[in-house]
């Protein structure tokens, strides 16, 4: 039977995962949003869908080069899940 401090444990792993997994991509779309920040500062542009392409963009882009490593890190932690199935269960 599965403890409650089992099913502690997977939520933190599961959360810090999540967090892991997230902030590259939140990274770079916090970065693009600075850089246009700062662009629409300096030439006083103030147009609001002028920082929505380059982000949607950049965010595209980095899920493309990370996004195997985002898979495999998903993956590992549902093997691990699962292959701990019968521990759960006893």
């Amino acid at each position: 039977m599965i403890t409650e401090g089992q099913v502690l444990d997977i939520a933190r792993e599961a959360l810090f995962l999540i967090i892991r997994v997230s902030a590259p991509l939140l990274l770079i779309s916090l970065i693009i949003g600075l850089i246009i920040s700062i662009f629409q500062t300096v030439t006083s542009i103030q147009e609001q869908t002028l920082t929505f392409v380059p982000k949607i963009i950049a965010v595209f882009l980095g899920l493309m080069l990370i996004g195997g490593w985002m898979l495999e890190q998903l993956s590992g932690f549902m093997v691990d899940l699962w292959s701990d199935f019968g521990i759960y269960l006893r």
